[in-house]
């Protein structure tokens, strides 16, 4: 709700501001914010006491006379200084801190540093968390003196450093009970080799006494990482590792372990330890103990740790000496790191401290003396000497180098010329794209920026650069040139070549002049809209550069990021897919599939490949179905601004197909422009593709005869009904009229003939027995 419209307010000198012209896809939290003069409050009267969850969000914009990116201020929770002369960066930020109350009352105070200075807040975010969120017991104190209880923790005012999703994809906050953000742990692991993915198609156990929903949703407990046994270059025993930024000796943090047993075929088979920054903090962690002996059944573990000059929390879990040869593992589902941020010195339940000063005065200094005396003396007798606790190191961690330079150069090289065929200078290219220019840039990724570029001879160029000097897209960016290298065909974007000096990596790829098919669907910068008959002929364009994908080779190839963004649109509206980082090769002739980590892009992944990490060519066909009804619809695959039932495109579509109402979920820009029969066609190849299994979807080539066949029926107006319904004599028409349409076009863009696997599609569906 708006804060002006609330009680919650409480201040004179506050203005409200708005962003006159935010980005494209701004999201419509940060399109205002609250900016405060002198110090403002907000009050909120809480309906129970305990823990709680509080956001900021801030994201800077110049408006009026405020450029809210030069603000100092602090914020204070209930008197705990949360941020202490606190700037804003230059992108959203979200803060979030936990924290007991006993007042029924929640106090935010924003106090400008300075003058000259102001406080601003985008947005506030106040959750109730369950009781058991944070308990006083139980938490192991993790240091160089070994492992000691750690009381008292619901006391300390946590701030939220990282949430972490060990071996499973983005948890977005609607698939979270507390609305929170879970992100993979890829960019963490010190060695990936060391680890492999686990996934459960199964519901976790939550059992009374261990972890619940609002401890960590199901999706957490369902993936992690496992030790990857089956890499042959690691030693008999190590660890998996991973490392969480953190500001250098900032204090005590919260690290807490998020555990189910997803990988073992009984109980008590499981035995790990776990180390908290190289000193041994849960030996011979079993599992089956922890959770009332069930399988599967979610747990998590508190530690408490002193952060060192390092920069890091590091996380390690490895083989525990009761381990079998055969059963050795260790596993780990997901990691937070909180970080406390009033470390001891403040105490939010001021009434302890205030109590045990009451009881002395009470009774008397000679009692506590007395006191004091005799726990010294029992102290002394029960106190036994503890070893130091070994590093990792010392416990059978055998360090393993990362990966060195790149050994692109060193490669065999695919064709006749190879791919030093295909390299470019560096000085070239920062000619081309004018030192980078920043007015050139026309995308950016995961991998890097994307600048247009143009070189001597006046050959338009995109030029993808990942991050200088780093390494971590070195996989997609030689899976990239591997693929790009031996494929040409009018709808698959072409590679004009690559550089790797001074540790650069740089793709650099023909220009495709108008861009994404996303920016022509929606958004606030939308192209004119498209009309039907080019979606369909987008659609089709696309769905035959997949349809050579799969089929062009000995083994085909398979995209697994198929989107909206990576379909390009030439001057010509000729779709072009791009972005091949994450392809793979398909299965051999002798398997049915590829067994890999889970990769994609949120709300196109396909949920088999997700449950199963077994990769298809079917895995493509979901991804474009999602595809066909972004192009239908005119909406994002994934929209969280929108209801709940209708954030997710694909299920949203299909619960109005099975209405029978798909018309009233059609692009507004498209009313009266589409044949009642092609729409239907249309809608039942989408419907199709987004099968629930890989083996009820349709291949590639038939996905293309259906959209070929839908635009037939839009341009001739025939309500005619699918293939499969027809007579021999009129399906025998309309294939050999679509075939010979596909070889001319073959044959005028340069193609010797229609590629094999076409051809058997259309005999297929020409033989009455073919299916």
């Amino acid at each position: 709700m708006a804060d002006s419209t609330s009680s919650f307010l409480s201040s004179d000198n506050s203005i409200s501001l708005t962003y006159q012209k935010p980005p494209q896809n701004f999201p419509t939290l940060y399109h205002t914010a609250r900016v405060f003069s002198s110090t403002g409050r907000y009050r909120f009267n809480l309906k129970k006491n305990g823990i709680h969850l509080v956001r900021f969000h801030f994201s800077p914009f110049k408006a009026q006379s405020f450029d809210l990116k030069s603000a100092k201020f602090s914020v204070f929770a209930n008197g705990v200084s949360v941020l202490s002369n606190f700037q804003p960066p230059n992108d959203v930020l979200l803060k979030e801190f936990i924290l007991k109350i006993e007042s029924n009352l929640l106090e935010i105070l924003f106090k400008p540093v300075g003058d000259s200075g102001f406080a601003f807040v985008n947005a506030l975010e106040v959750f109730t968390a369950p009781v058991d969120f944070v308990i006083d017991f139980g938490a192991r104190l993790v240091g160089p003196s070994g492992v000691e209880e750690y009381r008292n923790l619901s006391s300390k005012v946590l701030e939220t450093v990282h949430r972490i999703n060990v071996g499973g994809l983005k948890i977005t906050p609607f698939n979270d009970t507390l609305w929170r953000t879970w992100i993979p742990d890829e960019d963490y692991l010190v060695f990936k080799d060391a680890a492999k993915p686990a996934v459960s198609t199964h519901t976790p156990n939550y059992q009374k006494g261990g972890a619940t929903r609002e401890i960590a949703p199901e999706n957490v407990y369902m993936t992690a990482q496992q030790m990857n046994r089956e890499n042959s270059s690691l030693a008999s025993r190590f660890n998996i590792t991973w490392n969480f930024p953190v500001s250098p000796s900032s204090g005590p943090h919260l690290v807490r372990l998020h555990f189910c047993d997803i990988v073992s075929p009984a109980l008590n088979v499981l035995y790990f330890d776990v180390y908290i920054n190289g000193y041994i903090a849960y030996k011979d962690l079993d599992l089956s103990a922890l959770t009332i002996h069930t399988l599967a059944s979610p747990v998590y573990v508190d530690f408490v740790t002193n952060s060192d000059d390092s920069g890091f929390v590091q996380v390690s879990v490895g083989p525990s000496d009761l381990s079998s040869s055969i059963r050795m593992n260790a596993i780990l589902n997901g990691a937070e790191i909180m970080k406390m941020v009033n470390d001891g010195s403040t105490n939010i339940v001021h009434w302890r401290k205030n109590l045990w000063v009451l009881v002395g005065s009470i009774v008397g200094g000679i009692f506590v003396l007395f006191l004091v005396v005799t726990a010294f003396l029992l102290g002394a007798k029960c106190r036994k000497k503890k070893p130091k606790q070994k590093t990792v190191e010392s416990v059978g961690w055998t360090p393993l180098s990362m990966f060195g330079g790149s050994s692109l150069s060193r490669s065999s090289e695919p064709g006749s010329h190879g791919l030093l065929g295909l390299k470019i200078p560096f000085a070239e290219i920062q000619s081309a794209t004018n030192n980078f220019d920043r007015n050139l840039i026309i995308g950016s990724g995961g991998f890097g920026m994307v600048y247009k570029g143009v070189f001597r001879d006046n050959v338009k160029v995109a030029v993808k650069r990942g991050m200088p000097g780093s390494r971590q897209g070195l996989p997609e960016f030689q899976t990239e040139i591997t693929v790009l290298s031996k494929i040409r065909h009018r709808h698959l974007v072409s590679l004009v070549g690559f550089c790797e000096e001074n540790s650069e990596m740089i793709l650099v790829y023909e220009y495709v002049e108008k861009g994404p098919l996303k920016k022509h669907l929606y958004g606030s910068s939308r192209q004119p809209p498209l009309s039907w008959k080019q979606r369909l002929e987008i659609c089709i364009g696309a769905a035959r550069g997949l349809h050579y994908l799969h089929t062009g080779f000995a083994q085909g190839i398979i995209h697994r990021d198929i989107k909206s963004t990576n379909i390009l649109l030439d001057e010509n509206y000729v779709a072009k897919v791009a972005d091949f980082g994450l392809s793979r090769s398909g299965p051999c002739i002798n398997e049915t599939h590829v067994s890999t980590n889970v990769k994609g892009s949120f709300g196109y992944l396909d949920p088999e490949y997700y449950r199963r990490q077994q990769l298809t060519d079917k895995s493509d066909v979901y991804s474009f179905g999602v595809v066909l009804f972004e192009v239908l619809c005119g909406r994002p695959a994934v929209d969280p601004q929108l209801a709940r039932e209708q954030v997710n495109l694909a299920e949203w579509a299909l619960e109005w197909m099975n209405n029978g109402m798909v018309e009233h979920i059609v692009d507004p820009h498209l009313v009266g422009q589409i044949e009642q029969s092609s729409l239907k066609k249309f809608c039942e190849t989408a419907e199709k593709c987004l099968a629930e299994y890989g083996v009820d979807r349709p291949a590639m080539g038939d996905v293309l005869w259906n959209l070929e066949y839908a635009l037939q029926l839009q341009e001739s107006g025939q309500q005619r009904e699918p293939h499969a319904n027809s007579s021999a004599s009129a399906t025998t028409t309309v294939i050999a009229e679509n075939s010979s349409a596909n070889r001319r076009i073959e044959r005028d863009n340069g193609y010797c003939s229609l590629d094999a696997s076409t051809s058997q599609v259309f005999s297929q569906l020409m033989n009455n027995e073919g299916r």
